[in-house]
């Protein structure tokens, strides 16, 4: 038998594995999911807020690069990197090992002194940021020495609310703003575009929980707030979701290309899983990815991919800082920055997962829906989440919007409801009943990070670590009332039926 022979045979006995052994873990919507055999019994069935979803192409390509034995990112991570640079419409993406990483290269990256003085993100300047979210969309920006300013959120979006950006201002002072599209939820970006081009911001979008959102708005707005990007690539009517309407007055892209930075995670309750992973894109302004990069490769000035030797063709040609004239280009570092890659079988594990992200996507959405129409009898105990521009729900016609030239269509992470204050039992008190009846939930993250152990702490070593604008009502509300279930592709129509069925049996306990 041949190298190459017993190679296959591996391979074929992997698939024959996961087949037997993962069926659980297969979209919901596979008939060869556990729940959609006739032999199934529901009687004692969890539903998780999330889960990774895959099956034997996942599993064989995994394996397949663990037997190459290359290791570190390779030819699959260049392949991950190109499909999801295209499916984002972005001019690059590199890949990082997780989406807390990602956040804190790409918060590093403006930090660089190749930046003009005007654009650089120096100690001590400001990040405009939401109050209630997940903390690592906070953390690197103290941790490369500036300051968050907390807005409020939305309650109805989870998302930050625009109309604090101004009061956040400070000329001099503010750099860049930094927000997470929440829940798979994109945030206003039209308003914060044209905040952002007002002043000459950075804007850092954190697509981590919103990979396949997409957001439409006119194309006369488009062009004010700097997204001719966006418009050149829909003049060329070749990718996928960047597109302009029928009469070409409104232009749809994906959320993660309307900044100057994005950020994903692929850990497995995302949108797509490595196991760990994430990654930093590049939206606009290829000369950043180089930066980038170099925060991510323990700070190296060198920029040639693991294995390869001499790109710049003159690697012993450097003149840099105080080394002396010809010192190794491989060994010259310019930032002080990280050593955060994933490793190649894990990016095997992500092409793979791409090619079933359209799929996905609308499974998220379709669920989304099937738990929405099942608890409508229930508004006078939550207030249901709605889309960006969204006014209102209908079981029939879907989401009614304020104005139809904005729109949003939401890669749901997850189905937040929160607990009116009128209702006769608490969220903490709902999030139980569901953990004791299976059904996994989880709180909007940190809530109000302010009111978090760590940022108490940093205040009280640090008084002007942090500042916060207005009250923060909104995230206090959210921290308080909401919970969210999920929406997660490999939810079966069992699981989904079980969401339903417990959430009314615990109404129906409340009220005796």
């Amino acid at each position: 038998m041949t190298n190459e022979e017993l190679k296959d045979e591996i391979l074929k006995l992997t698939r024959e594995y996961s087949r037997r052994v993962h069926k659980s873990n297969r979209p919901g919507s596979d008939p060869s999911h556990p729940h959609n055999s006739d032999e199934f019994q529901d009687d004692d069935v969890s539903v998780p807020y999330a889960g990774r979803v895959f099956d034997e192409h996942e599993v064989e390509a995994a394996v397949s690069a663990t037997l190459d034995f290359w290791l570190t990112l390779g030819k699959e991570g260049d392949k991950m990197s190109e499909k999801l640079a295209s499916f984002l419409g972005v001019k690059k993406c590199l890949l990082v090992n997780s989406g807390s990483s990602a956040n804190l290269i790409a918060v590093s990256t403006i930090t660089t002194h190749k930046l003009p003085p005007h654009k650089r993100l120096m100690k001590g300047d400001e990040v405009i940021t939401c109050a209630a979210g997940f903390p690592t969309t906070v953390a690197p920006i103290i941790q490369c020495g500036a300051k968050p300013v907390f807005i409020d959120n939305c309650t109805k979006t989870a998302n930050a609310r625009a109309d604090q950006l101004e009061a956040a201002y400070i000329p001099g002072k503010t750099k860049a703003v930094m927000f997470a599209h929440t829940l798979g939820n994109p945030f206003d970006l039209t308003a914060v575009l044209e905040f952002c081009t007002k002043y000459d911001l950075w804007l850092i979008e954190d697509n981590c929980d919103a990979l396949g959102c997409t957001y439409t708005l006119p194309v006369t707005k488009a062009k004010e707030i700097g997204l001719q990007h966006l418009l050149n690539i829909a003049d060329k009517d070749e990718h996928p979701i960047i597109k302009y309407s029928d009469d070409k007055t409104l232009i749809t892209a994906p959320t993660g290309c309307f900044g100057d930075i994005s950020t994903q995670s692929f850990y497995p309750p995302h949108h797509l899983t490595m196991g760990e992973g994430g990654s930093v894109n590049i939206v606009r302004r290829l000369p950043i990815a180089k930066y980038a990069e170099s925060f991510r490769d323990w700070g190296r000035d060198c920029w040639c991919p693991s294995g390869i030797d001499n790109t710049c063709q003159k690697r012993f040609g450097w003149s840099l800082g105080e080394l002396p004239k010809g010192y190794d280009h491989k060994y010259i570092y310019s930032h002080l920055g990280f050593n955060v890659k994933p490793l190649d079988p894990q990016a095997a594990i992500g092409v793979v997962q791409m090619s079933k992200l359209n799929d996905f996507v609308e499974a998220r959405k379709k669920n989304w829906t099937e738990i929405r129409t099942q608890l409508a009898d229930l508004e006078d105990y939550f207030d249901f989440s709605l889309p960006t521009h969204a006014k209102s729900w209908d079981r029939e016609k879907g989401f009614i919007w304020e104005n139809s030239d904005y729109q949003v269509d939401c890669s749901w992470f997850g189905f937040m409801l929160s607990v009116k204050p009128s209702s006769p039992f608490t969220a903490s008190e709902f999030a139980q009943y569901l953990t004791e009846n299976k059904i996994g939930n989880r709180m909007l993250f940190g809530g109000n990070l302010t009111r978090q152990p760590a940022f108490v702490q940093l205040r009280a070593d640090y008084p002007d670590a942090y500042r916060v604008v207005g009250e923060l009502e909104g995230a206090d509300s959210i921290m308080n009332n909401a919970v969210f279930i999920g929406t997660y592709p490999g939810m079966t129509t069992v699981q989904l039926a079980k969401i339903g069925k417990t959430v009314h049996t615990f109404i129906e306990s409340i009220n005796g």
